[in-house]
């Protein structure tokens, strides 16, 4: 079973994504912060990160960067989770490390094709 990190400020989207991973047999853990995802990510080392972009305290931007700058947190995969659909916050989230991109409102089987590449590699 693998580890999912949804970082994830918004109690209800959190909640949901969360249910619907779990019933694709995911283990998920949350934070409600980037400073929190920061610290669950180097306690827990999960398999995978969903990164929403826009969250308090640390914006994903940074969290990202953070990660990948860490030895022992840049080799997770980040999938960048954000309403902004713009192409400009596609590159902005390759350059602050994501491994991939997906724009909400999540499409679940979209989103479960991209995990399913990031945990391949």
């Amino acid at each position: 079973m693998n580890t999912v990190l949804l970082i994830e400020d918004n109690e209800m989207n959190r909640d949901m994504l969360s249910r619907r991973l779990i019933r694709k047999g995911y283990k998920i853990i949350t934070a409600e912060d980037g400073r929190q995802g920061i610290e669950l990510a180097a306690q827990e080392l999960p398999d995978l990160i969903l990164m929403d972009m826009s969250l308090p305290v640390l914006d994903g931007w940074e969290a990202t960067r953070l990660l990948k700058a860490s030895q022992f947190t840049r080799h997770i995969p980040v999938i960048a989770l954000t309403a902004h659909a713009m192409m400009s916050d596609e590159e902005k989230a390759y350059e602050a490390g994501c491994d991939d991109f997906d724009t909400k409102p999540v499409i679940l089987d979209r989103l479960l094709e991209k995990m399913r590449l990031a945990l391949e590699k």
